[in-house]
């Protein structure tokens, strides 16, 4: 499947009100930015923990549907997120890997960096394979 911000923004809507901006995306790895803006914000400057978490559910969507065949779907069963650090600047990109591909699940890392380069945020996600 060939992966765009186009295609991402007709399966999930939501990716787009984020803003999400698809850098890279091929088997071994893919790229999502998501650039800072007030709205997504805390009262300290930093982008909020949600927004965050959101950012790394379409990353490890993404990475899961480069891995499916036409016909399947995946949904996510499972996460867990650790905020390293406060992410501050103007955006976050994140970077999701896949670490086990099988028939009915599939595991993702992601790990979301700041502008600086800065390690902020590590997920885990597993997702489901579903049939449409």
């Amino acid at each position: 499947m060939q992966l765009n911000d186009e295609v991402l923004y007709a399966v999930a809507p939501f990716a787009e009100t984020l803003g999400v901006r698809i850098e890279e995306a091929t088997a071994e790895s893919v790229r999502v930015r998501l650039p800072h803006r007030e709205q997504l914000g805390t009262m300290g400057g930093g982008m909020h923990g949600g927004a965050l978490m959101s950012l790394c559910d379409v990353a490890a969507a993404l990475c899961a549907a480069v891995h499916v065949t036409p016909g399947q779907v995946t949904t996510t069963a499972e996460s867990s997120t650790y905020f390293l650090a406060p992410l501050r600047g103007d955006s976050a990109t994140a970077e999701a890997r896949p670490v086990r591909v099988g028939r009915a699940l599939i595991c993702v890392e992601v790990d979301v960096y700041d502008a600086k380069g800065r390690h902020c945020v590590r997920t885990t996600q597993m997702l489901a394979v579903t049939q449409a």
